[in-house]
């Protein structure tokens, strides 16, 4: 008879190499040859049934009703008072590790949300919930052997289940990466073409948000502010507050100020800062500081700057890893996210143009020239001038 180890088993049936040991350790496997610390695996095995989710009573769930059922245990508001809370109004174990990655994510903890990530086995619909915090902590924390991983169990899903709830839900958690990371061209079609028909109907508010940040990687800004905006009915919440709403009042607010609609923008930025600053909720505000023409700064410096050193440390750690994916996916220069007046001014910088020559050219104060070279260093995530050429050419 031929032999496998663990390693090759659990690469067999698509487990982990603990997950193995767990069932050798139950004595759940049979066959099985010991010498010493090192299990002997017969190769024509079969992975064992899980009881916990594959009853042999009963028949099996389909992953799509399952994702259903998990969805509506989990999309719940977190009560505004006390975020926390939520964990224990989902309240079985199996669910906990939703709750618990989504309120890690928002307060930067990205450690936490994939190790706790890597205790989900052999349950997809929980997994999924949780793969778009995974997948954007791992690209925060420039990881990208873990963002790889999970890339690769999602578009497995996706391969599995086409033209399902299941596949489109698994190519929505992977547009949080893409278009976090401005790459456009990676979405799903249907997203682009704005067909959610497929989802299931609680995801569709982050549906929506994901699309209103497609079009903010197109450039779209009175596209992305119609859809940000009209989202935003279905998830606000008097009483609780859903992450789709809070990321959907930034988006209103980045598109308004790129509009040029600064002091509209300002209501939906306080609003974030009111509800998220006073539970360590960072990682929305932090991951746009660089944005929105410094907005977001000078708010924060003015009403509430016992949380500012913090949203800085927070970017400075979390926002390399975007522009760093952003170049490796695309393929393309990060002057994408630059406004086109942005991209000359950085060009003639990065030639040694002073920037009293600017001024000129522009029509503009030498003081303009500086502030909106300020906005191109923190959007490019440099020091300086003398970094341009890294980026504009």
């Amino acid at each position: 008879m031929d032999y496998i180890t663990a390693a090759e088993a659990a690469e067999k049936w698509g487990v982990s190499q603990r997950q193995v040991h767990r069932l050798l350790a139950a004595g759940r496997i049979n066959g099985v040859k010991q010498y010493g610390k090192r299990f002997l695996i017969p190769a024509d095995a079969t992975r064992p049934v899980d009881p916990r989710f594959e009853p042999a009573s009963a028949p099996q769930k389909s992953l799509s009703d399952d994702l259903a059922d998990v969805l509506e245990a989990t999309y719940k508001p977190a009560p505004r008072d006390n975020p926390d809370a939520l964990i224990e109004i989902v309240g079985t174990e199996r669910l906990r590790a939703i709750p618990e990655n989504g309120l890690a994510y928002w307060r930067g903890d990205f450690e936490q949300v994939l190790r706790r990530y890597r205790e989900i086995e052999e349950d997809d619909a929980v997994k999924l919930c949780a793969s778009a915090a995974a997948i954007a902590s791992s690209i925060c924390l420039g990881d990208y052997p873990f963002f790889q991983e999970i890339e690769a169990y999602l578009t497995g899903i996706v391969q599995r289940n086409r033209n399902s709830s299941v596949s489109a839900f698994a190519e929505l958690a992977l547009a949080n990466a893409y278009t976090g990371m401005t790459a456009p061209k990676m979405v799903a079609r249907w997203l682009k073409d704005g067909d959610l028909s497929a989802l299931p109907d609680l995801a569709k508010p982050n549906a929506l948000c994901m699309r209103a940040r497609y079009f903010k990687n197109l450039k779209q800004y009175d596209s992305m502010l119609a859809v940000a905006q009209t989202a935003l009915q279905f998830c606000a919440s008097e009483n609780g507050l859903f992450d789709a709403e809070i990321s959907l009042k930034i988006t209103c607010a980045l598109a308004l100020s790129e509009l040029g609609r600064t002091e509209e923008a300002e209501p939906y930025l306080l609003d974030v800062m009111r509800s998220c600053l006073p539970h360590g909720f960072l990682t929305g505000l932090a991951l746009h500081l660089p944005m929105a023409g410094g907005l977001i700064e000078k708010l924060v410096e003015r009403d509430y700057p016992a949380y500012n050193a913090d949203l800085r440390e927070l970017a400075d750690r979390a926002v390399p890893g975007w522009v760093i994916f952003h170049n490796r996916f695309t393929k393309e220069n990060i002057t994408h996210i630059l406004t086109s007046r942005e991209y000359q001014m950085a060009r003639l910088a990065a030639q040694g143009v002073p920037f009293r020559k600017i001024a000129e050219q522009f029509n503009i104060a030498l003081g303009t020239v500086n502030n909106h070279m300020q906005i191109i260093y923190q959007k490019l995530y440099i020091k300086g001038k003398k970094h341009l050429s890294e980026y504009v050419f």
